[in-house]
């Protein structure tokens, strides 16, 4: 994202008035093809101007800094009235050398670099837009900055000194063909009249011509090259258009078409002055030319339509390819693929109207290969099997959007992992891509829709997640400071970027939040983490953020820093909060930081720590094991894996006081997850969160150059891994468009309206990191009742004298559910002489009489405590006379018959209770 920053100087520089000696202007502008560059300087006035005090600059890219150009030329000498003074590029041709003053490195421009002519460090002169990049051009009113020579118009007499203003080259310049260097060296009065053209006759259709196959060939760049030819062919796609590649693409004629599938029967023409329309036949003079490795007819000076309302087929062709090369076959040639693609790359969609599609998903090859041969091998196949759709427009930021369908807005989205089912156009190549210019809309479908919110499992009853924030800064926390070094450069801005973010954490709905990329001017009440934490509040009126202070200015010396928010109302800190500046992180490797929690309702105790590991760019500083081995990690691999040791070890010495073992480490590692450093935490104990639950490192957070990956991880020690029951990524992210973000540069104020919502879709550019906890132990689930069982038909035995009480033995039962309704009681029927307790135990419950009843039947029921009852089941209960038998003699004979009033008695009181059952 480019921002604008002007330094002081440079301001007050621009607004002081042009000096009255300011009488040198640029004239001319040359951006010619190779190094022909040349800039024309013109003394405004009538007498002779001397040059010394005036400085040409360069300013490249956007440079904002007016005291710091890319390259200066300190002017000398003098200037005659109505003079020229012209400076060409070192490396220019013969014909435009010829015309030097002097030659410069300070001509070393490309269409979007800014030039600024200075008197005594006073601006007089510019053109461009001091500090702005414009893409590859300035281009408005059908004027451009790239690949012409552009002059002053006749009634500019005055230098634009105000060269931080929007630059529109029409106002003030006219533009013709690049490498027209027929005017340099002049200017006004002094210009050389145009000689009168020769009369061309008009090209003959039918005669001998040089046929496309043979001016393609089987290689990369034409055995033709420079040569001069007049070819014939059927216009399959017109892009003449002033915002358009500025031609049109032609095909053989049947009768021309060769046997050799290695040569392409299609070119492009670059030439726009007679208009064409598809379906054309047409007969081109021209030059053979490569463009960015892509053959075509250039230096066009005749166009003759033979006939028209022709009709051509595309030829059919299909992803993946055996060989990338394999595709030059068809360059410049109608094709089209007749099979889904999935949307890969969408980063260029609103800025250049190109979407990257391929067979499938494609993965960085560290993300599921290891480092090395097999990620590289992954990549090499990756390559095989994408294509670029390119929608023919040189203007940059169209308005509306080529792609979707409908029109790209906040809500019309187009994501990565949408598909589109057929793709006709022409074949293109140009910054090493080959690119289809479609000539059908093509029609996406939207197979990758946005979910609303991360769903909480229902087993849990904690969640920890991690986001990346992309450069939360608020300037000095009370509506101003901006723009600010990073993030946004406006309060506008601001406003917007924040409300995107607090849209996606209040979704989110955690716990406790590690975040990466926030501001790090410390915790006070105007500090970036309270700005946010207040906005959560003010946006979520159910739950109660906090931050979590650790007690400094700034932690570690980066202008960056994590930090840690939780929901108050959920968790509360517990212990002290932790960080650490030592090595590795005293530089490159962001601080760490760590704070123990205690859940409200479980009491479950955790520790949460944050990293941001070094980054994989700026690798011009790296050396040894830090740079670029080319194994798939790119560079400061090894200082990543310092830190992801270094990160462990702290953490196992506890930094935070709470001896509790349940540890999770969240944050950008900036490393995919099968690279060195999250093997190493692997090895120290912190497993992959959500490859583990997953089964593979499919997963991912991030996207680059069309390749998905997770940067963003969740690593943990065994005994919290244990209980997390789900983790994954929330793709708010990665899969949208960067247009829909909260910055408003290269949109049009329509685009700033449409393309933008205060919703979590593209927050930021890496998706959170979602993972959820269950701290108690489930419940076992409730089986559906069951009733109890009685064993069939069982016997019990028992005395006739058994006193009232005796137990006489225990029921067989069993009951399959008794956790959950055991078995509570027994009903019974047909005698009264016994009873069953709530264990299943027979009783006496009245006297027994051998002679009178030796055999007692009972219907029995088991009853739980649901109420369900078993299958009722006869019981036996035998009696046993207490009586000698006959052979008994000596004393137990004369016992007997002391005991028999006893026994008459008792015989005549149960015979009474027998006669009252009866009446």
């Amino acid at each position: 994202m480019l921002k604008t920053k002007i330094t002081p100087l440079a301001l007050v520089l621009a607004s002081l008035s042009t000096p009255a000696s300011a009488n040198l202007i640029i004239s001319e502008y040359v951006e010619g093809s190779s190094n022909n560059k040349a800039i024309e300087l013109y003394n405004t006035s009538d007498g002779e101007l001397s040059l010394d005090g005036y400085n040409l600059s360069l300013y490249s890219n956007g440079n904002p800094d007016l005291a710091s150009p890319n390259n200066t030329l300190d002017l000398t000498g003098s200037l005659a009235a109505d003079g020229t003074f012209v400076i060409v590029n070192t490396g220019s041709g013969d014909e435009l050398r010829g015309k030097a003053n002097i030659e410069s490195t300070v001509t070393y421009f490309n269409g979007n670099d800014a030039l600024v002519l200075t008197k005594d460090g006073i601006i007089v002169d510019s053109f461009g837009q001091l500090g702005f990049d414009p893409g590859s051009s300035w281009s408005e009113g059908g004027v451009s900055t790239a690949n012409k020579t552009l002059r002053r118009k006749a009634d500019i007499t005055a230098g634009r000194s105000t060269a931080t203003d929007t630059f529109n080259p029409s106002e003030q310049w006219e533009q013709f063909d690049q490498d027209d260097f027929s005017n340099i060296g002049f200017y006004g009065e002094e210009t050389e009249p145009t000689p009168e053209p020769e009369p061309v006759a008009p090209l003959e259709c039918g005669t001998t011509k040089t046929l496309i196959n043979v001016i393609q060939g089987e290689g990369g760049d034409s055995e033709l090259l420079n040569t001069e030819v007049e070819l014939e062919g059927i216009v399959t796609a017109d892009f003449q258009g002033t915002e358009q590649l500025g031609g049109f693409f032609i095909t053989s004629l049947d009768v021309d078409i060769d046997t050799n599938p290695l040569t392409s029967e299609g070119v492009f023409v670059y030439f726009a002055d007679t208009a064409v329309d598809i379906g054309d036949h047409v007969r081109v003079k021209g030059s053979v030319a490569e463009y960015f490795n892509a053959t075509q007819i250039d230096d066009v000076s005749q166009v003759e339509v033979c006939a028209t309302s022709l009709t051509t087929t595309a030829t059919k062709i299909a992803l993946p390819v055996t060989d990338v090369a394999d595709l030059e076959a068809y360059e410049g040639m109608l094709v089209s693929l007749e099979q889904p693609l999935i949307v890969t790359n969408n980063y260029g969609l609103g800025r250049y109207g190109e979407i990257g599609l391929a067979t499938e998903r494609l993965y960085q090859g560290t993300q599921i290969a290891l480092p090395g041969d097999a990620a590289n091998t992954i990549e090499a196949e990756n390559l095989k099997k994408q294509i670029l759709l390119d929608d023919g427009s040189t203007k940059q930021n169209l308005d509306p959007a080529s792609y979707p369908n409908a029109g790209l807005d906040a809500y019309n989205t187009l994501r990565l992992g949408d598909t589109v089912n057929a793709i006709t156009g022409v074949m293109g190549y140009s910054f090493d891509r080959y690119r289809i210019h479609p000539t059908l809309q093509p029609s996406f479908v939207a197979t990758n829709p946005r979910t609303e919110a991360p769903e909480l499992h229902t087993d849990a009853d904690l969640r920890i997640a991690s986001f990346n924030v992309l450069n939360y800064f608020n300037g000095d926390g009370q509506g101003a400071g901006f723009p600010t070094s990073r993030g946004a450069s406006s309060e506008a801005e601001f406003i917007r970027q924040e409300a995107k973010i607090v849209s996606a954490i209040a979704a989110i709905d955690a716990d406790v939040i590690g975040l990466m990329e926030i501001e790090n001017d410390g915790f006070g009440a105007n500090s970036a983490i309270a700005s946010l934490v207040n906005a959560l509040n003010n946006e979520d009126s159910h739950n109660e953020y906090a931050f979590v202070d650790f007690n400094v200015d700034k932690i570690g010396t980066d202008e960056i820093t994590t930090a840690l928010i939780y929901r108050a109302n959920k968790v509360v800190q517990y212990g002290t909060a932790a960080i650490t500046t030592q090595y590795p992180f005293d530089y490159s490797n962001r601080a760490p930081i760590a704070q123990s929690f205690k859940s409200i309702d479980s009491e479950e105790v955790f520790t949460v720590a944050v990293a941001h590991l070094k980054s994989k760019g700026s690798c011009g500083s790296a050396e040894g094991n830090n740079a670029d081995l080319g194994d798939g990690q790119a560079c400061w691999n090894e200082i990543r894996v310092v830190g992801a040791n270094a990160f462990a070890d702290w953490l196992d010495n506890k930094p935070t006081g709470i001896e509790d073992d349940d540890i999770i480490l969240v944050g950008d590692m900036n490393a995919y997850a099968m690279e060195d450093p999250i093997r190493a935490f692997a090895d120290k104990g912190y497993k992959n969160v959500v490859a583990e639950l997953d089964g593979d490192t499919k997963g991912y957070s991030y996207s680059f150059s069309g390749r998905i990956g997770s940067l963003d991880h969740a690593v943990a020690s065994e005994s919290l891994l244990a209980k997390v029951v789900t983790a994954k990524y929330w793709h708010i992210n990665a899969d949208e468009p960067i247009s829909l973000d909260y910055n408003v540069e290269f949109k049009s104020d329509s685009q700033v309206a449409s393309l933008y919502a205060d919703n979590a879709y593209r927050a930021s550019d890496h998706d959170p990191v979602v993972i959820d906890i269950q701290s108690t132990p489930a419940a076992e689930p409730i089986p559906e009742p069951q009733a109890p069982e009685l064993d069939p038909e069982q016997n019990f035995n028992i005395s006739e004298n058994s006193p009232i009480g005796t137990v006489i033995g225990q029921l067989r039962f069993s009951d399959a559910d008794a956790q959950y309704t055991p078995v509570v009681g027994f009903i019974v029927s047909g005698h009264n002489a016994i009873t069953i307790d709530e264990q299943g135990r027979l009783i006496v419950a009245d006297d027994l009489d051998f002679e009178l009843e030796r055999k007692i039947t009972l219907m029995v029921q088991a009853k739980d405590s649901a109420g369900n009852l078993s299958n009722a089941q006869l019981i036996y209960i035998n009696i046993h006379s207490d009586e000698p038998s006959n052979g008994d003699s000596g004393s137990l004979f004369w016992l007997t018959l002391l005991a028999l009033p006893l026994t008459l008695l008792r015989r005549k009181k149960h015979n009474k209770k027998i006669l009252t059952r009866m009446l």
